[in-house]
């Protein structure tokens, strides 16, 4: 089987289970099992706190229940992680397009939110640090954009472009899944290469905060990128089940085209029981395929490498 996953969440999760060997969703062994897999996977710096910003996700989000807060020293043990999966388990880190030519199991690092950094020039250390993929937001506004729990959409500020910028300067992927809906815009308007949602669906499938409605899929469309639809449940339906996948795949494949259709699970990054029915770990990765029919090659592999080529290629 060939896969392209465009988010899982290896390194938070690292920290209190064993993703190499027995992890529910996803894990080393499961996704070398697979065959030629390449994974983005996840710099998320964050440690769980308990403070005003829980009941507010309670009530808008309905997940976590707890609150977070950003952390740079996370950030750096989250990238020595996976130097160290890349040495100890043999995986290649992707970071130039002929990396993609190896056969097996392969992660291309990215970033979730921008709230650890400091300025857009970070990006050239994250660049060095092998990073390929810059989440511009994840459940709070930054510097650089508003999220989609904001609650005033201020889009892009002065900082995100400068950092769309810097990501077409520096070959790097500019990922707006978590984003708000005038960031989407405003992202997919200045970025002058492809622009990917990692890991959302279609909000006229199912409403939920997290998805894309028609404006922002059409946007990124326009530019070339893909959106990777996820199994977070409640973006899914209201009994979340492996079916769904294909309800949001044809949509936006029929509406806007199946080049633009790709899945970034976010396994690692779900808590424990709360994934699709019939979709709860990347071993149900077959059944997807089988769901898929004629449009599994593209959606499972094409679309995400067309995009991934387009922009690591200077």
């Amino acid at each position: 089987m060939r896969f392209i996953d465009l988010h899982q969440d290896v390194a938070f999760s690292s920290h209190n289970v064993d993703v190499i060997n027995v992890s529910d969703q996803s894990s080393i062994v499961s996704l070398r099992r697979l065959g030629d897999v390449l994974v983005f996977a996840s710099i998320f710096p964050h440690v769980y706190t308990w403070d005003e910003r829980v009941a507010e996700q309670s009530t808008n989000y309905k997940f976590p229940s707890q609150s977070s807060a950003p952390m740079l020293p996370l950030l750096l043990e989250q990238v020595k992680f996976y130097d160290f999966l890349g040495r100890s388990q043999g995986i290649k880190l992707v970071r130039r397009c002929e990396d993609l030519d190896n056969t097996g199991l392969k992660f291309l690092i990215s970033i979730e939110g921008t709230d650890a950094l400091t300025d857009p020039n970070d990006l050239y250390i994250l660049k060095d640090l092998g990073l390929r993929c810059i989440g511009l937001t994840w459940n709070y506004d930054t510097k650089f954009a508003a999220s989609c729990m904001s609650r005033k959409d201020y889009g892009l500020t002065g900082y995100g472009e400068d950092v769309v910028d810097l990501c077409n300067q520096l070959n790097m992927i500019v990922d707006v899944a978590h984003a708000s809906k005038r960031t989407v815009i405003d992202v997919c308007a200045r970025s002058k290469k492809p622009v990917i949602c990692s890991h959302g669906n279609a909000s006229m499938v199912t409403k939920h905060i997290r998805n894309l409605d028609d404006e922002e899929i059409e946007a990124i469309c326009r530019t070339g990128g893909v959106i990777g639809l996820t199994a977070i449940p409640q973006t899914m339906s209201s009994h979340p089940k492996l079916e769904d996948f294909l309800r949001h795949a044809e949509y936006i494949g029929n509406s806007f085209g199946w080049k633009h259709v790709s899945i970034g699970t976010d396994f690692l990054g779900l808590s424990h029981g709360n994934v699709p029915a019939g979709f709860e770990s990347i071993r149900k990765l077959g059944d997807l395929e089988k769901l898929l029919a004629g449009h599994a090659e593209e959606v499972m592999w094409q679309n995400s490498l067309r995009v991934i080529r387009d922009i690591l290629d200077p």
